[in-house]
C-alpha cells in the first residue's frame, strides 16, 4: 500500500486521506512503485513533479528499510529520470535528506552550490497572507 510507504518515509502520520493520496498520484508527472514479486507488496516508490516542458523535481523516494541495499531505489531513481529526459525535461533536482548524498551522486546529482532550499511556513513564523 503506498501510505504504508509515505508512513515509512515519515512524510504522513495515520490520518491519511486515500482520496487525497490518489489526487496526488494523479497530479505527479511521473510516478513508480517498487513491487515484490512474491508478496505483491509496495516496497519503494517515488515521483516526479513536473511541467513536462523544463524542470522536474524528484519527490518522496522511499525504499523500506528492510529492502535498502538491493538496488531498488536506485532503478526507482532510474526510471523517473528516464521518463523525464524522454519528454525533454534535462533539468532535474530533488532535496536530498541528510546523508543521503552517496547515493544520490553516483546517479548524477550534485549539490546546487550557492543555492538554498526553502520552505514556505508563514504560520510558524508568524507571517499573515499579505503581510
Amino acid at each position: 500500500m503506498i501510505a504504508s510507504l509515505y508512513m515509512a518515509g515519515g512524510w504522513w502520520d495515520g490520518a491519511l486521506d486515500p482520496v487525497g493520496l490518489s489526487a496526488l498520484i494523479r497530479g505527479s508527472f511521473a510516478f513508480a512503485v517498487a513491487v515484490e514479486r512474491d508478496t505483491g507488496r509496495a516496497v519503494g516508490m517515488g515521483r516526479a513533479l513536473s511541467d513536462g516542458v523544463s524542470d522536474a523535481y524528484i519527490q518522496d523516494l522511499v525504499v523500506l528499510p528492510a529492502y535498502r541495499g538491493r538496488g531498488i531505489g536506485t532503478k526507482i531513481l532510474s526510471t523517473l529520470l528516464d521518463h523525464c529526459r524522454s519528454a525533454g525535461v534535462t533539468w532535474i533536482a530533488l532535496v536530498a535528506e541528510p546523508g543521503t548524498e552517496t547515493f544520490y551522486t553516483p546517479l548524477g546529482f550534485q549539490r546546487l552550490e550557492a543555492h538554498t532550499p526553502m520552505r514556505w511556513r508563514p504560520m510558524e513564523w508568524g507571517v499573515r497572507r499579505g503581510d
